[in-house]
């Protein structure tokens, strides 16, 4: 599916019912599921529900009960990989089904290759339609069995594909799957198994043998080349080595050299095997022109035009781009093999000339099957900044770019004390189409870094995180930022740094950036504002007013959290510092202060006299004072032309435009909403009808005791709203379209 394609319907309910899975079903007496009511599947969209619960990790006991219900819910393939499963729910559920495919690679839990294949073999109809079977990833015997299989492989008569990769598959498993009587496709990379004789007991029909990683075998050279020689049907032969090493009893030169053998292998992979000249790789496909695939990675080979990988012939290797894009495709879930491919395409990402999407896609696939290694993890990092930076992430699609970002806060989730990776994925993100465009969970990665910042002293580490957390607070709603905000060790995360930047008496990025995060942190947000007084935010603020006096854009990051807090009546009396209205009061006056300084001293004041809230407690004067030139102070400011402030509602403001409030405070409240709703009518007009303000409007311009500069600006207004107004939609919400984001 195109990443930019919607979900199809049937990805939609399928997900829709693993979600609601527990409200649609009863439970039965031995805690499994049934649903209420189940129509007639089709046999396609049972299998595909199956799927969808596993891979949405809500398949369980309980759950798998619905499977049980036969006659509605007919399995044909089956898919459990990664599920948490009891041997009992497994059988109970899966086995009574006509199963002809089984994937139960590595379920969680106590259930053993010896437990399933128990199951299926106690079962008529799986015993003779089963054709593929996959249990990687599992032990083969549990405690009370040891000794022995409770169920032959050859009792599988139908049995095609057999998959045991990374199992603790023995000499004594191997000589038992040998003896079925269909059996063509066979994985046992990474199993415990010393010898491959057993394998010449099904060389009349083996065509598919993947054996990577087999650092237990004990064969000699010619013993095994002997064997392989021997399996003529062969199609696909995997012999690659995970540990690569150098081959020094040139097993694969050997095998290559030796003549007139696997004259129909379709493809062949000796990846990890280093040593092996182009000349031999070269000649052995020439011979075979039915050849489609051969793996070269840390071989030395590949460099020839034969093996370049650009035509019919597909090479996963290290010379080019296109081998490495093939070696990310084949290799995605072998550690070593992606680490060493990352590494080589590290330096290919450096100077790409346009989006390379797929490459991305390759990317991401080999960081999600290896979130727990460090080393993919970090050279994965470092190749996605590559592939994202500056103007290349425009040409991706949003879909992808977003599953890499998931991607990368779960490896700083991960890692959280590795500065390079930490850096790496900061960097990444430091991008403004990442964090204003593309989709993911914004709140979560602003608490994660916040979490993370506190194991970091490094600076480019701490500027970056906080300038990314700074911008990720502006987009979140009301609620999530709420959230925040109740986090009480973001506040003291936050204001450390500042304090940190303040004690040094600098002006960088890094203050400016943590001063706006805590300004979005605190809006419309009383917790957050609590935690500011309570982390003394208000003492360390005084000071950085004292500081930064010159400091324009520093006063209004500063003034613009104060006015948050002033904005909470309970806070209000927090803020009756004689020393601090005074200061900021010199801010409202200051002739040379810029308006957008001025507005938020103003709003300050503002909400300080306004009859609602706590009594002044301060010299009567001063407050005679502050309403004089609260008054006069904004008669004389001009519009700045760029954007100063944007609302996601009015109401603040109404209490200030009450008829008993004096007029500065009146004044202050209405050349706010004069601003915004001249430079966005649109959104503004229709939010201040919505909330019901232009009715407040019309009482302050109608009232006898309304100044008449407060009529005047009143009237302004009403003319904005009669030339501009567009009725809102009646299903219209405004909570995202008019969020509160301070610039």
């Amino acid at each position: 599916m195109d990443e930019e394609s919607p979900s199809s319907l049937t990805d939609i309910s399928l997900a829709w019912v693993c979600h609601n899975v527990e409200v649609l079903c009863v439970a039965l007496k031995d805690g499994s599921l049934q649903f209420h009511h189940c129509p007639l599947f089709p046999q396609e969209l049972a299998d595909q529900l199956l799927h969808k619960m596993a891979d949405e990790g809500v398949l369980n006991d309980r759950t798998i009960g619905i499977f049980q219900n036969q006659e509605h819910l007919r399995l044909r393939r089956a898919y459990v990989q990664s599920s948490h499963l009891s041997t009992e729910a497994f059988r109970l559920a899966l086995c009574p089904h006509k199963l002809q495919e089984l994937n139960a690679s590595h379920i969680h839990g106590d259930i053993t290759i010896s437990d399933i294949l128990h199951s299926v073999t106690s079962s008529k109809v799986c015993r003779q339609g089963l054709q593929t079977l996959l249990m990687n990833g599992l032990h083969l015997y549990g405690e009370a069995d040891e000794e022995s299989l409770q169920a032959s492989f050859s009792m599988l008569r139908g049995l095609k594909k057999l998959s045991l990769a990374w199992t603790n598959l023995d000499d004594k498993g191997l000589e038992d799957i040998c003896a079925m009587p269909m059996l063509e496709n066979l994985d046992i990379s990474g199993t415990n198994i010393t010898d491959l004789i057993p394998l010449l007991n099904c060389e009349s029909r083996l065509r598919s043998l993947t054996a990577h990683g087999l650092q237990k075998l004990e064969m000699p050279t010619s013993s095994l080349i002997l064997v392989l020689s021997k399996l003529q049907l062969l199609r696909h032969l995997d012999i690659s080595n995970d540990k690569l090493v150098i081959d020094g009893d040139n097993l694969v030169q050997q095998l290559l050299e030796r003549p007139g053998i696997l004259l129909h292998l379709v493809s062949l992979d000796v990846s990890g095997w280093r040593g092996v000249s182009d000349a031999t790789i070269q000649a052995f496909v020439e011979v075979r022109p039915g050849m489609r695939f051969i793996g070269l990675l840390a071989t030395g080979a590949g460099g020839s035009k034969l093996l370049c990988g650009d035509g019919n012939l597909k090479v996963a290797g290290e010379s080019s781009l296109t081998q490495l894009c093939e070696a990310l495709r084949r290799y995605s879930d072998r550690e070593s093999f992606i680490l060493e491919v990352l590494t080589h395409l590290y330096s290919h990402t450096n100077d790409m000339e346009g989006p390379q999407t797929n490459i991305l896609k390759l990317v991401l696939a080999g960081m999600q099957h290896h979130t727990d290694s460090l080393h993919v993890q970090l050279v994965a990092t470092a190749c996605v900044f590559n592939l994202t930076v500056q103007e290349l992430v425009l040409g991706m699609p949003l879909h992808l770019v977003g599953n890499v970002v998931q991607q990368l806060l779960t490896a700083m989730k991960n890692f959280p004390n590795h500065v390079q990776l930490q850096k790496n994925c900061l960097l990444t993100l430091c991008s403004d189409h990442i964090l204003q465009v593309v989709p993911f969970d914004r709140y979560e990665a602003a608490k994660l870094i916040m979490m993370l910042l506190g194991n970091h002293e490094d600076q480019t580490v701490q500027r970056m995180a906080v300038a990314v957390v700074s911008i990720l607070v502006s987009k979140l709603s009301t609620e999530e930022i709420s959230e925040l905000g109740a986090e009480a060790f973001i506040m003291k995360q936050l204001l450390s740094i500042v304090q940190q930047k303040a004690s040094l008496g600098v002006v960088d990025s890094t203050l400016k950036f943590a001063l706006s995060a805590l300004w979005n942190l605190t809006d419309e947000t009383p917790t957050a504002c609590r935690h500011f007084i309570q982390c003394q935010g208000l003492e360390l603020y005084m000071e950085l007013l004292e500081t930064y006096y010159s400091e324009f854009s520093i006063q209004q990051k500063i003034l613009g959290l104060l006015n948050n807090v002033a904005e909470v009546e309970e806070l209000r009396m927090e803020l009756m510092s004689e020393d601090l209205v005074e200061h900021i009061l010199s801010l409202l006056i200051n002739p040379v202060v810029e308006v957008d300084v001025s507005y938020f001293a103003g709003g300050i004041l503002a909400h300080l006299i306004s009859v609602r809230g706590p009594v002044w407690g301060l010299d009567a004067e001063l407050h005679c004072t502050v309403k004089e030139k609260l008054h006069s102070s904004i008669l004389s400011w001009s519009s700045p032309e760029h954007a100063m402030v944007s609302y996601r509602t009015f109401q603040p403001f109404y209490p200030l435009l009450h008829v008993s409030q004096c007029s500065g405070v009146q004044l202050w409240a209405l050349w706010a909403i004069q601003f915004v709703c001249s430079q966005n009518a649109p959104q503004y007009c229709t939010m201040l009808q919505t909330e019901g303000g232009t009715d407040l409007l019309r009482v302050l311009s109608t009232h006898p005791d309304t100044h008449s500069d407060v009529k005047c600006l009143v009237e302004n207004i009403l003319k904005i709203l009669e030339q501009n107004f567009y009725p809102a939609s009646p299903v219209e919400d405004f909570s995202d379209a008019t969020k509160k984001q301070w610039i």
